[in-house]
């Protein structure tokens, strides 16, 4: 492999990673603050696909739809938390799994009753439509580098919104005592809320920034769960900072492992978790 070659894996490498951690980076908030063990997550993604789908195909733009689908996806997840969701706070794991895989049926039949099972494209922008050449055979789409911008442009907030801003104080002091929280006059409920809605939106985010490069198909949310678990676990539950650490660490393991070791390609992603939990059980950040 030339330089060159390898310059554009790890530019891969990176991309899927940090483009992991916006599912991941909501998986952990949910799970790990409130609880819920949300395996309907992966569906958040697929529904940001297909929102951004949509949307492009009444606009014309992948931009305005991504601005229009994000206040959508928050909204959603709002309702979705308010109706369902806040049953399940007190309740045991196995109720959270099964309600959640529920969910899962459901937004797959309500995927094919209105959209239908074909797989759809969505059109790159055309300000992003070209690509930097690396070498005279060899060049790197411009539009995966504004993913890569664009995720860690929204690291760096979510890590100011849980570190430096009242509303992180009060989600980071709701995980470990909602009892005590509510006692000093925090609306929980509305807290829990906005941190659901937060997850759905960055997981929608996810899926409406990969649309163009991984098309949008039936069951696109399946693998993406697995993943973003895998990603949780290695990181820390909880941890913020753990998901992003993790996620790159599962972007260069994916790329490198599937071009180095191909007959182990499906293995180099779990075998990282097992050294991983083997060296630090609870992940490689804890909560925070």
């Amino acid at each position: 492999m030339d330089f060159t070659s390898f310059l554009i894996q790890i530019l891969n490498a990176l991309q899927y990673g940090l483009l992991l951690f916006l599912v991941a980076s909501g998986l952990t908030l949910v799970f790990g603050i409130m609880g819920i063990i949300n395996l309907a997550h992966g569906s958040f993604y697929m529904i940001g696909a297909y929102l951004a789908f949509a949307l492009t195909s009444l606009t014309g733009n992948l931009m305005l739809a991504i601005v229009l689908g994000i206040p959508l996806a928050f909204g959603f997840g709002a309702l979705l938390e308010k109706l369902l969701f806040v049953h399940l706070y007190k309740r045991d794991h196995l109720q959270q799994v099964l309600l959640t895989y529920g969910l899962i049926l459901i937004f797959e039949e309500l995927r094919s009753l209105t959209v239908g099972d074909d797989v759809h494209g969505v059109a790159i922008p055309d300000l992003f439509s070209a690509s930097i050449a690396l070498s005279d055979n060899l060049s790197y789409p411009v539009y995966r580098l504004v993913i890569s911008v664009v995720c860690i442009a929204l690291a760096v907030g979510l890590w100011w919104l849980m570190q430096r801003t009242r509303l992180g104080m009060m989600i980071r002091a709701g995980s470990f005592n909602r009892e005590m929280v509510q006692s000093l006059g925090v609306n929980i409920d509305l807290l829990y809320r906005t941190v659901f809605a937060l997850g759905v939106a960055l997981a929608a985010l996810a899926g409406m920034l990969a649309a163009p490069i991984s098309s949008v198909y039936p069951g696109m949310g399946g693998n993406v769960l697995i993943i973003s678990f895998v990603v949780v676990v290695i990181g820390g539950i909880g941890s913020v900072w753990g998901a992003l650490v993790a996620a790159l660490l599962v972007g260069f393991a994916d790329t490198f492992g599937t071009i180095l070791l191909p007959e182990l390609a499906g293995l180099a992603v779990y075998l990282l978790m097992a050294v991983v939990l083997l060296w630090r059980p609870e992940g490689i950040f804890r909560k925070g």
